[in-house]
């Protein structure tokens, strides 16, 4: 195992969130959509979702140069029904399509209990817990999914065929902070590959293979041929199961409004070549909000949820030391302590972000 010190900075939640804004006005984003593209991103950041935050805006700039991304998309509904719709996000960062979408969701739920959204013609979405979450102040549980550029091989195959391909899904409660599993449908994201990367160390055993499929450790396996693994790594430990969650991200996501699937995805850098014979339009995801009262009345939904929440906190723990967690406890106790201490940036992301401030002349 290689052991790499890289240095970090703590930079102000709002200073960041103010630079990361008037870096897609900067793009041609209106101010609405520049504000909604920032919250999603720098809310990873904040979440502890490093991978998912400001590192990846150099990405998205890169993606608007090439004309992959449109800075002023016309977000619409091109198919619906009462409680359905499918959404051309008109090649618009995913950061906007997506909570536009979410809203529709949510609208819908609000008229006939639950709403289902899915999305073609779409660019990376950030995290989804953020799109999933938005459900929760309408006492509505949120469910997202979105399919990525192929990277991971489907159990017994060498060859790259779906995304890292997550789902979260966020649940209310009375007194308890809310539920909320948000996951890749692989071993470890691609954006935990490219931390590696950065820190310059190897990553763990049945997180990637080669290009002949074999067991590797090389961070850097990718750019030689070699793919992540499904949720489980191999098939004695479940890979499998990964490679069907991962599938039926894909299908909902994809097959089901007319985007790109499987090895057709685009990908998320600029540089690397559109893939051939493309089926359909972008990224595709979906969202859904589903009204707890179309179930149950939704006090009493929540007493439950608190009970359950509070009976898994009490469960005889392994370790005293490691107490048993809810979904979505990291994350927010991670909020919670940047919101007040600051966001930590290693110093390749912070050079990054510096260079962007002078390509569009923005103080940093």
């Amino acid at each position: 195992m290689k052991y790499f010190c890289t240095m970090s900075t703590t930079i102000d939640y709002q200073r960041l969130l103010t630079f990361t804004e008037a870096v897609f006005k900067a793009i041609g984003s209106n101010a609405d959509e520049a504000r909604a593209a920032a919250e999603v991103l720098v809310s990873a950041d904040l979440r502890g979702i490093d991978s998912h935050g400001v590192a990846r805006l150099s990405g998205y700039i890169r993606l608007w140069e090439a004309e992959r991304v449109n800075a002023r998309p016309h977000v619409q509904i091109v198919h619906e029904t009462p409680s359905t719709a499918v959404v051309d996000g008109d090649k618009g960062l995913g950061l906007v399509v997506g909570p536009q979408s979410m809203k529709i969701a949510i609208e819908k739920a609000k008229a006939v209990g639950t709403g289902w959204v899915s999305v073609r013609n779409s660019n990376h979405f950030g995290i989804a817990a953020y799109h999933a979450m938005m459900a929760l102040p309408h006492d509505m549980i949120g469910i997202v999914m979105t399919n990525a550029s192929a990277l991971v091989a489907p159990t017994f195959s060498k060859e790259r065929m779906l995304g890292t391909n997550p789902i979260c899904v966020a649940v209310p409660a009375g007194n308890q902070p809310p539920f909320v599993g948000d996951m890749a449908t692989t071993t470890a994201a691609n954006g935990k590959l490219e931390i590696l990367q950065r820190k310059n160390l190897d990553a763990p055993l049945g997180w990637i293979q080669d290009k002949e499929g074999g067991p590797v450790q090389d961070a850097h396996a990718l750019k030689s041929g070699g793919a992540l693994l499904p949720l489980g790594s191999d098939r004695d430990h479940g890979s499998h199961k990964g490679y069907v969650l991962g599938s039926i991200v894909d299908i909902f996501s994809a097959v089901l409004s007319g985007a790109n699937f499987g090895p057709w995805v685009p990908p998320f850098p600029a540089y690397v070549p559109m893939p051939e014979n493309q089926p359909g339009k972008g990224i595709g995801h979906f969202f859904g909000a589903m009204r707890i009262d179309a179930f149950r009345r939704a006090e009493d939904f929540k007493n439950d949820m608190d009970l359950w929440i509070s009976r898994f906190r009490q469960a005889e723990p392994i370790d005293a030391s490691q107490p048993v967690l809810i979904p979505g406890d990291p994350e927010r106790i991670m909020e919670v302590d940047r919101k007040q201490h600051g966001i930590p940036l290693l110093q390749v992301v912070l050079d990054d972000l510096q260079a962007i401030a002078a390509k569009f002349n923005i103080n940093f």
